[in-house]
Order: structure tokens, then C-alpha cells, then sequence
């Protein structure tokens, strides 16, 4: 094994909250050596455009980079990439210092400690799921795999119908093949909006030619060294060149486990960023937090903007300033034609109204809980969107029983009133 080097401030995955760490810890004036390491080959760079554009081979490999490479040497940043934290563990427990090792045997001695880990895709374990052809999306490895393979493939079974999934099935029908999505529940986005807009969807990637099945699971996949075929649930076997599996991420826990940090469905922190162990601080998909809004229950928010805004308060709580995490979550998803864009979060929501005409392909759907706003749903109407998140973040509502009345301005109905441009 190699010597320890000796770092200050550890940062455990080079992820966009890794890198957003980094750069609040000097932007707060932290002079202490500071360490980024990540597993992949590369720099940090942006994930959303890997399910979008950068399938559709839209948008260069070069582009994806967060940042340019004087960025690091500039900054005081030692940037270690390609290597993975296999063991970790403190040596004063009080301070937060200690010791990790990576899989090669180098030895990082820090002082500080963040976690911006992420996730890895849940895998699918049924008959047939090591074939060759099937696809999970999460890097650009992945990525790259599956265009390749797109190229060759006439038929495409996307299992999932969450964001990652329908971006990969408009960007494969877009390509020209023949496409179907497979959701286990019974309408799709599930778990992110209301059956207004899951209904909207499901019609509209259908009318642009994609299979849409829903309420039914995958039992095997069949073929011999490379997937053939998808059979389900209902015993239909669908033909399949290519395979992509989208049935969400699971959030690596297993180095917080080794620090005896609290675990649930992710790293559980405060609105601060701190984990149960105070002096380590935690950001991005990896972890569970406070409701940013409300305060009420945790929730694990998959976006950049989470990402970010987590990781600014995570640095601040190493430097022990006083930071809270109160950004209005928002989301966005590119399916063919079709910008989904979400303010705030509906979990928990007892009314929502539509605005416009979803037969227009341009509505918003607002959510309400006890009559007030909470979050709202736009599909290529970004101005509707733009006033919810200034709305929710300056703590206003919007009237439910005349939000809905699109010969009135959302501007004119902000309660209380506030200045929108």
C-alpha cells in the first residue's frame, strides 16, 4: 500500500454536489487542501442530457464537462479520478477526521469529510436479466453503450416509465425504431404528477407512435446470449433488439454505513446538510432530507438543482456557518417535443387544477394541500412555470378556484402580491 496523503477536506464522489462542494468551499474562503474523488474516468460533468440530447447524439461528449481542466489547479482542487473509496473510517469520531482507502491501496488521510455519492440504477433480477442488449442509464459509459447499440436496433422495450425511461423512448423513436414502454404501475410518472399529466403523456407518446403498456411487470427476458425478446406479466412476449431498463436509482449508503451514520432509503441529513454524525456532511441523490419547504417528513430529491443547493449548505456546515436548505425543488424532463417542467413538490397534494388545454400540448397543473399551493406541473408553458417557483419562494399561494382561468394572468392572482417579470 502506498503512503497516506494528506488532504484537508475529502469529498467522496466527483458527482455535480461533489464538485458544487469544492467550489462554496473556496467561494467561503476555505484555504485547506481539498480533495475530489470520484470512481469514473472523467471529470465531473452533467448527467441530465445523457437520457436527451446526448443519446440523440445532439450534444458532443466534450460538452457534458462541468468544468474546464485549469479549473482544478486553479482552485487549489486535487482532482483523483477513476478510483473508488472501498473502505473509510474516522479516527476522531468529535472532529470528523480519518482515513480512506481506495480499491488500488491509496491511502487519503482527511480532516473533513462530505459524501456526494449519488446512486447506481436498480437492477432488475428476473430470468434472463445478464443478456447482452439490455441497458441501464446513469453515465456516460452508459450511455454511449446504448446508442451504439440503438444504431443497429429496430425494436426497443423500455421498462419504466419515469423520466429516464420516456426520454430514452422519444429519443429512440425519434431515431425511427419501434418502441414500446412497459410500467408496472398503472399510469406512468407514477410517482411525480398528477393522472391529468400521466394521462397526457401516455396519449402523447402514442401519438407519436410508441406502445404504451401500463399496470403490467416483466417476468423474463428471453434470447440466448443477447436479449430477443421481454416477456410479461400478462404472458405477452414483446420482440426486442434493445432493451432499456429505467425503474429508478438506488443511493449508495454503503461508506455512510461503515461511519455508523444513520441510513434511510438514503443518508439521512438535516436541513444543513450534517449527517448523525454532525461533523460529516452529506448532498445530492445519496441522501434523504427535511422537506425544503415545509420541514415536514424527509424526502430524497433527484435533480441538479437539489444537488446544488445542498452542496452549498453542506460546505457552509463544514466551515461551521450557519445554512439551510429552503431552494424550491424543480425538475424538468425533455420527451420528444414536450418540456415537462415541475415546481416545488405534490407529494401529498388534496386538489389540483388544470390550466390550458392538454389536447393544445401546452397546460399547467397546479397542486394544492389544505387550499394552498405547493407545487405545479407545466408542459411547454414555461412562463406558468417561472412564476409557480418565484410564487412558492416567496411563500405566496396562487387562488385554486381561479388559477384555472386562463383569461385571467397567474400575475394578476399572486397572493400575497409579489413583483414577477
Amino acid at each position: 500500500m502506498n503512503s497516506s496523503d494528506r488532504v484537508g477536506t475529502l469529498i467522496v464522489g466527483a458527482s455535480q454536489a461533489g464538485l458544487q462542494v469544492a467550489t462554496s468551499l473556496r467561494e467561503l474562503g476555505a484555504t485547506e487542501p481539498i480533495t475530489l474523488i470520484g470512481g469514473e474516468a472523467r471529470p465531473p460533468y452533467q448527467r441530465p442530457p445523457l437520457s436527451k440530447r446526448f443519446l440523440q447524439g445532439d450534444l458532443a461528449e466534450d460538452r457534458l464537462a462541468l468544468r474546464g481542466a485549469d479549473f482544478y489547479a486553479s482552485n487549489g482542487i486535487e482532482l483523483i479520478c477513476g478510483e473508488w473509496i472501498e473502505t473509510i473510517r474516522l479516527t476522531d469520531p468529535v472532529t470528523g477526521a480519518g482515513e480512506a482507502v481506495t480499491r488500488g491501496g491509496r491511502r487519503l488521510a482527511f480532516t473533513r469529510l462530505a459524501l456526494t455519492v449519488g446512486g447506481t440504477p436498480r437492477r432488475m433480477r428476473v430470468p434472463g436479466h445478464g443478456l447482452s442488449g439490455i441497458h441501464y442509464l446513469r453515465d456516460v459509459d452508459d450511455a454511449l453503450a446504448l446508442r451504439r447499440d440503438l444504431a443497429g436496433a429496430g425494436r426497443v422495450v423500455v421498462v419504466g416509465g419515469g423520466f429516464v425511461g420516456l426520454e430514452a423512448a422519444a429519443a429512440a423513436r425519434a431515431a425511427g425504431k419501434d418502441v414500446v414502454v412497459v410500467e408496472a404501475a398503472d399510469r406512468l410518472m407514477a410517482r411525480a404528477v398528477a393522472p391529468a399529466v400521466s394521462g397526457f403523456y401516455a396519449d402523447a407518446h402514442r401519438r407519436r407512435g410508441t406502445e404504451v403498456r401500463t399496470g403490467t411487470t416483466v417476468t423474463a427476458f428471453t434470447g440466448d446470449e443477447r436479449v430477443r425478446g421481454v416477456r410479461l406479466s400478462d404472458g405477452t412476449l414483446l420482440p426486442a433488439d434493445v432493451v432499456v431498463v429505467g425503474i429508478g436509482l438506488e443511493p449508495r449508503t454503503e461508506l455512510a454505513g461503515q461511519l455508523g451514520l444513520r441510513v434511510e432509503h438514503g443518508i439521512v441529513v438535516d436541513a444543513a446538510a450534517r449527517t448523525s454524525n454532525p461533523a460529516i456532511v452529506a448532498a445530492g441523490d445519496c441522501t434523504v432530507l427535511p422537506h425544503p419547504l415545509t420541514r415536514q417528513g424527509r424526502v430524497r430529491i433527484e435533480s441538479v438543482q437539489n444537488a446544488v443547493a445542498q452542496a452549498q449548505v453542506a460546505a457552509a456546515s463544514l466551515l461551521g456557518l450557519t445554512q439551510e436548505t429552503r431552494a424550491v425543488p424543480w425538475f424538468w424532463s425533455d420527451q420528444a417535443d414536450l418540456k415537462l417542467q415541475i415546481a416545488g413538490l405534490s407529494a401529498g397534494y388534496d386538489d389540483c387544477v388544470v390550466r390550458g388545454d392538454p389536447a393544445t400540448e401546452r397546460f399547467s397543473v397546479f397542486y394544492y394541500k389544505t387550499g394552498r399551493l405547493i407545487a405545479s406541473d407545466s408542459v411547454n408553458a414555461p412562463r406558468d412555470y417561472m412564476l409557480v417557483r418565484k410564487v412558492l419562494g416567496d411563500g405566496g399561494t396562487l387562488p385554486p378556484d381561479r388559477v384555472g382561468d386562463e383569461s385571467i394572468s397567474l400575475k394578476n392572482l399572486v397572493n400575497p402580491p409579489t413583483a414577477v417579470a
